[in-house]
């Protein structure tokens, strides 16, 4: 961990250089952004980890705020999703926004996605962009019962993230984008937690961008942990952001 905050503070020095095209939006012209952090992040961690993204997000004129999972994401999404509700309902009401747009790492996106799917989100919510999201599992996520550990050790979100878990079935069964909301997934070739990556995305059903870092940008080596750090990975979330194709600039830090 102490790893991963020297690399999100060194990106927080970088972050005045994002790879997205300065066009003079002030944060008044976008929705608030909601960045929702993965699993084992709590308050302060993720606050920490994120920030360099949330700075990033706000310099080029964005109202990012960091929204951390409930016991540290290791609870059930669906109570999660429901305080996540609740979160959002404030927000709205403290900006007079009428949408926000979601950015969520890892289990955040099966967050997000329960949200708009069940509890009215897809009224709320703009865009979502999803970065390394394990939306049809991950098989990590059976490790512990592979080795007869128990399923995940009793860990509730694990058991929900186990490809073919009840869960699972139950959020994927119909249309994986319901509503007008925009859809984007980001996914890394490298990625050591969602196995295979190709389950971060989603079934396309016209609101729906299912995107790999490493087809535009193929020597990006880019891990699950610090895809929501990589300037390559910022310039894409700007992109699904203001509903563009998106694009990728190699070259950002």
């Amino acid at each position: 961990m102490k790893f991963g905050l020297t690399l999100a503070r060194l990106a927080l020095v970088l972050s005045g250089c994002s790879g997205s095209d300065d066009n003079g939006d002030t944060a008044s012209e976008h929705d608030p952004v909601v960045i929702v952090a993965g699993t084992f992040s709590g308050d302060k961690s993720s606050d920490a980890y994120f920030t360099p993204l949330a700075t990033r997000l706000r310099n080029d004129g964005f109202d990012a705020v960091v929204w951390a999972i409930p016991n540290h994401g290791l609870g059930d999404i669906v109570d999660s999703a429901g305080v996540l509700a609740d979160f959002v309902a404030d927000l709205l009401a403290r900006t007079g926004s009428e949408h926000v747009d979601i950015v969520a790492h890892s289990q955040g996106g099966l967050v997000g996605r329960y949200f708009i799917e069940n509890l009215d989100g897809d009224q709320e919510v703009d865009s979502l962009v999803s970065l390394a999201a394990p939306h049809y599992g991950t098989r990590e996520a059976n490790l512990a019962d592979f080795l007869g550990l128990g399923s995940c050790a009793g860990i509730v979100s694990c058991e929900q993230m186990a490809v073919g878990s009840a869960f699972l079935d139950e959020l994927n069964d119909g249309d994986d984008t319901i509503g007008d909301v925009a859809y984007t997934n980001i996914v890394t070739r490298f990625d050591e937690v969602v196995i295979p990556y190709r389950n971060g995305f989603l079934h396309n059903d016209g609101n729906n961008t299912n995107i790999t870092l490493q087809t535009q940008c193929p020597f990006r080596l880019v891990g699950h942990v610090l895809l929501p750090l990589d300037g390559a990975t910022y310039t894409g979330i700007v992109d699904a952001l203001e509903h563009r194709p998106i694009q990728f600039n190699c070259w950002a830090l």
